[in-house]
């Protein structure tokens, strides 16, 4: 699972929804050190990201190098096999703006990261 999870090249593309577009790893490939790039569309919006990976603690954090967003990955054992979660934060914008996306942006990224955990089970399942 966590092998799955740090294969940024070849693993990590296959899991991801058509919200992520022009993915392309830039430097490393596997867990820390690793930058990759993409474009992300959602909700109306787009924007380019450009994410350093470290690992700690078994997480894998993903910082935008341009803005303040992080997702964490963490696969925990269970009696049954993985747990993985995905955690993801950033300081919105402000004003009436800011307002829209601190209610509706974490419910449509929630809404894409439940894809992105469906298509991991199938494809470590089948």
């Amino acid at each position: 699972m966590r092998e799955f999870l740090r294969d940024y090249r070849e693993s990590r593309p296959r899991i991801l929804t058509d919200n992520w577009s022009a993915y392309r790893v830039e430097q490393g490939g596997t867990g820390e050190g690793t930058v990759y790039a993409y474009h992300f569309t959602a909700g109306g919006r787009e924007r380019d990201y450009r994410m350093h990976v470290s690992e700690r603690a078994g997480r894998l954090e993903e910082q935008d190098q341009g803005s303040s967003f992080v997702s964490t990955w963490s696969a925990d054992p269970t009696p049954a096999g993985s747990r993985v979660t995905i955690e993801s934060s950033w300081e919105g914008a402000t004003g009436i703006g800011g307002f829209f996306e601190s209610r509706f942006a974490p419910r449509g990224l929630r809404r894409i990261y439940m894809q992105v955990l469906a298509a991991l089970e199938a494809e470590l399942s089948g």
